[in-house]
């Protein structure tokens, strides 16, 4: 299969854009693995593909795959580097747009000062709608991870994530609890594992060990979900800035039952061909 794709990434967050809706694509586990791969492939921490709508009410549909090849709910920098695809290849004129997604619809819009803005929608506490087995709602659960006990916060924001607090975000211990919590039984769809620690109350310093991607430089879901989890906690008031590897994001939140807002850059490196077996 012969394919044209976009390289593109927010805050280093980076993807392999493929436009489906002027070309045909027929997407494998294998293919996208290839894609991913940054030896033998493009090299991307998950692939976006951009689809024509299937319900009215919509612009387009936003399918996203991790690395390992499987596909998720949602990806918050994937989701600003989209709206930036779609307007540089002609494909809307729109600022704002509406696109369907795994996990619900989201609203990106373009902003005049080129930093995009996404409602991500409402986050999700419910253990069982995380999903997370957990007997207790409270906003602060006991986590055993491989006889270290651990204190996070539970929450989806289409995908799911567990956020714990640390002292020193660069000497937290993503790489050994990272992928442990990734594949903790009591996460059933795994889950992305936040590092979160609070500089002040309108600022955050992030790490997030993605779920099937594993450390990347900037996740906007996980930076939601910290933002979220911290003001819960009554750590932080909205907004709050956001500071990871790869940049800064900002993301506003006015309380439960409201969307959550997240602005951030989006930024296109290179368009290329591939043939795919």
């Amino acid at each position: 299969m012969h394919l044209r794709f976009t390289k593109m990434h927010g805050l280093g967050n980076d993807f392999v854009v493929i436009d489906a809706v002027r070309q045909h694509v027929e997407l494998t586990p294998e293919r996208v693995r290839f894609l991913a791969d940054r030896h033998f492939g493009v090299g991307c921490d998950q692939l976006l593909v951009v689809e024509p709508a299937s319900q009215p009410g919509v612009d387009f549909r936003y399918r996203i795959f991790n690395a390992d090849g499987g596909e998720v709910e949602q990806c918050g920098n994937g989701a600003r580097c989209f709206v930036r695809f779609v307007h540089e290849q002609g494909l809307t004129a729109k600022s704002e747009i509406r696109v369907e997604t795994k996990s619900g619809v989201i609203a990106p819009c373009l902003e005049d000062s080129g930093l995009v803005t996404v409602d991500m929608g409402v986050p999700v506490f419910e253990p069982a709608r995380v999903p997370f087995v957990s007997d207790s709602d409270a906003v602060v659960q006991p986590l055993d991870v491989a006889g270290t006990p651990v204190a996070i916060t539970a929450v989806s924001m289409g995908n799911p994530h567990a956020v714990q607090v640390v002292a020193d975000v660069d000497a937290a211990p993503v790489a050994v609890q990272g992928p442990l919590i990734e594949k903790h039984a009591r996460f059933p769809a795994r889950v992305n594992a936040g590092f979160m620690q609070v500089v002040d109350e309108h600022r955050i310093r992030l790490r997030v060990y993605e779920r099937g991607a594993g450390e990347t430089l900037a996740c906007g879901t996980g930076a939601c979900a910290a933002v979220v989890a911290g003001i819960r906690r009554e750590l932080l008031v909205s907004p709050v800035r956001v500071e990871t590897r790869g940049g800064e994001l900002e993301i506003a939140w006015a309380g439960v039952g409201e969307p959550v807002l997240m602005t951030g850059p989006a930024v296109t490196v290179f368009a290329g061909e591939i043939e795919l077996a």
